[in-house]
């Protein structure tokens, strides 16, 4: 079957997916949970075969450790779905009502988008993740995984299909894309495919921006930092460094680049550097920090870098405005915290990081969908369009103008025997 036809046949389940009663739609979500863990052993084992080519082709630690789809992972995607039939069905929402008129009433309501394409890196979970957050939201979606997990990826999206097929979902609704000519193939398929998103390096997402006329959502880097005030409690600053570049480093929302303010800095930096390196955190510093501490140099490209590693880059300031300056040259608009116990401080910090995501006395690793109740993530958006930050189910949506009337016509008003009232209604958009 060509792309062409795979997105033909999206595009006609969008409209099905659409109206689709939310009850309906969770039962499909539970179905589609059922399966995952019956099929688990399988899902494991097609995992183990990715697992071992990836090692005989000596895949990056970091990739290796995205790509490892297990027990926990499973258990772990299966609470997603779970906490998505919990939300709301997002569809229909109204947003708002106005009379234009005695019997004339516009409702702007809530949609889905219609078919998103969606490409993204070695975690086989986000392809559970993307493919019921469209389901949810009434999506229909082209999925392109990584090649290293092209075996984990081929039965997920075979059991999703299957199970959602069962539980009555249209056919065509998913699809599993798995070469760079059906990347190339879906980019020109503007009739039929709504959004792009595009999850992966700067380049790889300069290369899709690049190469379509679809609108694309979407992050390159995940630049992310730690500033270290000169008010931050310390015990509570090295707790949320720690976790914040090792909880887990091998993702977009680490911290790569620590920033102090020299006022802490003798006090903060030795305790950072020896909780850091009992986790084996590579630490590199600008002059002043080496000042402090023994660790090796860092150099202009540090501060621009996504390690996705066990590497922080670390940088001594002067003042708050300093470090702001640093994270809006350097940062890729991603996620940034402030430890300080200063209100103003923070506040200030807030309001002047221009990132999607800015944080006052707590890990960066809480940017994610599922910890802001999102129900999981279909990605991370740091342009300034419809949606920023973790793109959740709100982020799947547009809305639609509704217009109802009594046989209202435009020559009345404009000749002005009738003029609109514009008056706010409180009342919810009722199709009955």
């Amino acid at each position: 079957m060509t792309i062409e036809t795979l997105a033909s046949r999206a595009a006609g389940a969008s409209i099905e997916l659409a109206s689709m009663p939310s009850a309906e739609k969770n039962h499909s979500l539970a179905c589609i949970r059922n399966a995952l863990q019956e099929k688990a052993e399988t899902i494991i084992q097609e995992n183990q075969l990715d697992l071992q080519k990836a090692g005989r082709e000596n895949l990056p630690l970091p990739l290796m450790k995205r790509l490892k789809f297990d027990q926990s992972k499973i258990q772990e995607v299966c609470k997603g779905i779970d906490s998505l039939i919990a939300l709301p069905d997002p569809v229909g929402t109204t947003l708002s009502a106005t009379e234009l008129d005695k019997g004339l009433e516009l409702y702007k309501v809530t949609c889905p988008i219609g078919v998103i394409g969606v490409i993204f890196e070695s975690r086989p979970d986000a392809l559970v993740q993307i493919s019921t957050l469209c389901l949810k939201s009434g999506n229909a979606v082209l999925l392109k995984g990584g090649s290293e997990a092209a075996r984990t990826n081929r039965i997920l999206a075979d059991v999703i299909y299957k199970a959602s097929l069962e539980a009555g979902l249209p056919a065509g609704w998913l699809a599993l894309l798995e070469t760079r000519q059906d990347v190339a193939a879906m980019l020109a398929l503007d009739d039929y495919i709504d959004l792009i998103i595009p999850r992966g390096s700067n380049e790889f997402v300069r290369h899709i921006l690049n190469h379509t006329t679809i609108p694309v959502l979407g992050h390159a880097d995940g630049i992310c930092h730690v500033y270290v005030d000169k008010d931050a409690d310390i015990e509570m600053a090295v707790r949320i460094t720690l976790d914040s570049k090792c909880q887990y480093p091998a993702v977009c929302n680490a911290a790569e680049t620590l920033l102090v303010h020299s006022e802490i800095a003798r006090q903060f930096l030795p305790l950072a550097r020896k909780a850091l390196e009992e986790q084996k955190v590579q630490l590199r510093g600008c002059e002043k920090t080496r000042q402090y501490i023994p660790i090796a140099p860092a150099s202009e490209e540090d501060w621009k870098s996504e390690y996705l590693d066990l590497i922080l880059s670390i940088r001594v300031v002067d003042s708050l405005k300093e470090a702001v300056r640093h994270i809006n040259t350097y940062g890729s608009g991603h996620t940034d915290a402030i430890v300080t116990a200063n209100r103003q401080a923070a506040l200030y910090f807030l309001d002047h990081v221009d990132s999607a995501d800015v944080f006052w006395n707590c890990s960066t690793r809480f940017s994610d969908g599922y910890r802001y109740g999102l129900g999981a993530e279909v990605g991370i958006s740091t342009g300034k369009i419809h949606a920023r930050g973790p793109v959740g189910l709100d982020g799947l949506l547009i809305y639609k103008w509704q217009l109802l009337g009594r046989g209202h016509i435009v020559a009345e008003y404009a000749a002005g025997q009738k003029q609109f009232t514009h008056r706010p209604l409180s009342k919810r958009w009722n199709p009955v």
